[in-house]
C-alpha cells in the first residue's frame, strides 16, 4: 500500500472548501492580534508573542518582524524538515502576516466599538477567538507556521515529543513576555492558553455526543439480547482472559448516546449488579448498524 499516495489523495479532497476555511481562519487570527494582543501587551507564545516583546524592548514594527520570522523559518523548514512537510505550513504562514497587516486599520475602527472594561471578559473574548480562528485552521489540516516549524525541527533532530516541544516553545514565549510585562499579564497569558486550548480540542475533535461502554459481567448474553434487541444497535463481542485468575469470558462494547446514558447504565446493573463498567466519551461514530430509540 502505499501510503503517499494516500496522504497526496486526503490533501487534495475538498481543497477548495479547506482553503476558505484556512482563510477565514487566519483572518480572525490576525484581527485578534491587533484587536485584542497587540495593544494589551498580551504574549501567548508564537511568533506574534515575540513581535509584541521586541516592539517593547527595541521599538520594531511587529508587522516586519513577522514577515522576517516567516521568511526565515520557511528556509529552515524547507532545509530542515524539507518540502513536504513546509507545504503544510506554507500557504498559512503566507497569508498570516499578510491578514496582520490587512486587518490592522480595520481593528482600529473596531477599537472605537469593543471595549472591555473588565479583563475576565477581555481574556474570555481573546481565548475564545484566538481558539476558534486555530480550531479552524487545524481542523482542515493546515497551520500557520511559526512555533509550528520549531515544534517539528525540535521533534526530528532533538527527537523531543511534538506536545512536549510545543508545550515547551510556548511557555518560554510567555514567560518572556511575563518578564517584560510582568506578572499580571503572564497569569493573563496562561489563563488565555487554557482555554484556547480547550476550545482547539472542541473544534477538532468535537463535543462528545456519545457514550462508549466496556461491561463485563458473567451475565453477558442476556446484556447482548438487551442490546441487540430492545435497544436495536451494535454491539462488539471481545474475548477477554483475566490477569490474576486467568478466568475466561466475554467483554462487551457498545456506544450510547448521551441522553440515554443513565438508563443504559441502570438497565446493565440491573440485569447484574457486579458488572465492570468502563465508560467514555465517544466523539464521533461512523458505520455500524443503526438504531433505534431506547424503549423506556
Amino acid at each position: 500500500m502505499d501510503f503517499h499516495k494516500i496522504q497526496a489523495l486526503i490533501q487534495k479532497k475538498d481543497f477548495f472548501p479547506r482553503i476558505v476555511s484556512l482563510i477565514f481562519g487566519v483572518f480572525l487570527l490576525a484581527l485578534n492580534y491587533n484587536l485584542f494582543l497587540l495593544p494589551n501587551h498580551l504574549v501567548i507564545g508564537g511568533t506574534t508573542g515575540l513581535s509584541i516583546v521586541f516592539q517593547s524592548l527595541f521599538g520594531w514594527n511587529p508587522n516586519v518582524f513577522l514577515y522576517i520570522c516567516t521568511g526565515v523559518l520557511m528556509i529552515v523548514s524547507f532545509f530542515l524538515l524539507g518540502a513536504k512537510q513546509t507545504s503544510a505550513s506554507i500557504v498559512g504562514s503566507i497569508l498570516y502576516p499578510f491578514f496582520v497587516t490587512l486587518t490592522a486599520p480595520l481593528a482600529e475602527v473596531l477599537q472605537s466599538y469593543i471595549y472591555f472594561d473588565n479583563v475576565i471578559l477581555l481574556i474570555l473574548a481573546i481565548g475564545t477567538l484566538y481558539g476558534v480562528a486555530n480550531g479552524i485552521i487545524y481542523k482542515v489540516g493546515f497551520d500557520t507556521g511559526g512555533s509550528d516549524i520549531v515544534m517539528r525541527v525540535l521533534h526530528k533532530y532533538f527527537h523531543m515529543p511534538e506536545g512536549k516541544s510545543a508545550f515547551t516553545t510556548q511557555i518560554l514565549i510567555i514567560l518572556l513576555g511575563g518578564i517584560v510585562f510582568g506578572v499580571n499579564n503572564l497569569i493573563y497569558a496562561i489563563i488565555i492558553l487554557i482555554l484556547y486550548t480547550s476550545i482547539v480540542d472542541k473544534i477538532i475533535i468535537g463535543i462528545s455526543d456519545s457514550k462508549l461502554f466496556f461491561i463485563y459481567t458473567k451475565k453477558w448474553k442476556d446484556v447482548e439480547n438487551f442490546i441487540l434487541n430492545e435497544l436495536h444497535t451494535g454491539v462488539t463481542i471481545l474475548e477477554t482472559e483475566g490477569g490474576f485468575t486467568k478466568e475466561k469470558n466475554n467483554l462487551l462494547m457498545c456506544v450510547v448516546p448521551n441522553k440515554d446514558y443513565y438508563l443504559f447504565k441502570e438497565v446493565v446493573l440491573q440485569i447484574d449488579s457486579s458488572a465492570f463498567l468502563i465508560i467514555n466519551d465517544c466523539y464521533e461514530v461512523k458505520g455500524g448498524m443503526k438504531r433505534k430509540n431506547l424503549p423506556f
